[in-house]
């Protein structure tokens, strides 16, 4: 057992009292949600084995991906998505930079978190996606992950789960990434349409999911985080939302040479 391991398993109990007395975690609803200690515990497994496999890559930049929702109705593996990243020198912590919409709410900010963290939030399955950019892209995308100012240079706190790939109004979580990458890539791309521009020059396509009127209308009016109003009318009235999903970064990545294929983390 690794000494990260046992560390993290000596601090079981107290991470699970300490979670069940905290606010709402971003990316839930506000509802009271008990932690059990066998969550916390696969959490923290699951950060090790990654943290594990972040080493062994010998990256200094990542985008890693969690299982957080079942999507698999709409042929999906994958819900959410963010960059880990290296704190300092070789050695140092991972750090996981990413969007977060609390509480279903309509907007949603920018995280830094541990990887222990970023594995708490009570996913559907214990499994992770790694995919490790090119040098280049590391090199680009590095500074601007450990600065303040910069990550959040293309961040729209406005929300909405199904954000229209090509438009300003509302920005999900693997939108922002995908924008930041698109500017740590290409410096005149400095606003969200010069990122989106480059983003359609590069290839990127996006997932296109069908949803009938009346799953829309359900949608909508239950959930503050879900808009439709972004995307053009002859697409949504024919049921096709075209959304930026983790699976299909992950696919552009891989099919533009911007990185290696996904690698599962179980």
């Amino acid at each position: 057992m690794s000494a990260l391991l046992q560390k993290w398993r000596a601090a079981l109990a107290a991470l699970a009292l300490a979670l069940a007395l905290a606010p709402a975690h971003a990316g839930r609803d506000c509802e009271a949600h008990l932690p059990t200690v066998a969550s916390v515990r696969q959490g923290l497994e699951l950060a090790t084995r990654t943290a594990q496999a972040l080493d062994a890559s010998g990256a200094q930049v990542v985008v890693l991906a969690r299982a957080g929702q079942d999507l698999s109705k709409y042929g999906l593996q994958w819900s959410h998505l963010g960059f880990a990243y290296r704190e300092g020198g070789p050695g140092s912590p991972w750090r996981v930079v990413h969007k977060l919409n609390q509480c279903g709410a309509a907007s949603a900010d920018l995280w830094r978190q541990g990887l222990g963290e970023f594995f708490m939030d009570d996913p559907w399955r214990y499994l992770a996606a790694v995919a490790v950019p090119t040098p280049e892209v590391q090199a680009r995308l590095l500074p601007l992950l450990r600065d303040n100012v910069q990550v959040a240079r293309l961040h729209e706190s406005a929300y909405s789960m199904v954000a229209y790939p090509w438009a300003q109004t509302y920005q999900q979580s693997n939108q922002w990434a995908i924008e930041t990458l698109a500017w740590a890539m290409e410096p005149g791309a400095d606003s969200r349409e010069r990122a989106q521009a480059w983003l359609r020059f590069k290839g990127y396509e996006p997932t296109v999911l069908h949803l009938d009127a009346l799953t829309r209308l359900g949608a909508r009016i239950a959930k503050a985080n879900v808009a439709f109003d972004d995307h053009p009318n002859a697409k949504r009235f024919s049921d096709r939302i075209e959304t930026v999903t983790a699976d299909s970064v992950f696919a552009w990545l891989q099919r533009a040479g911007l990185a290696a294929p996904a690698q599962v983390v179980r």
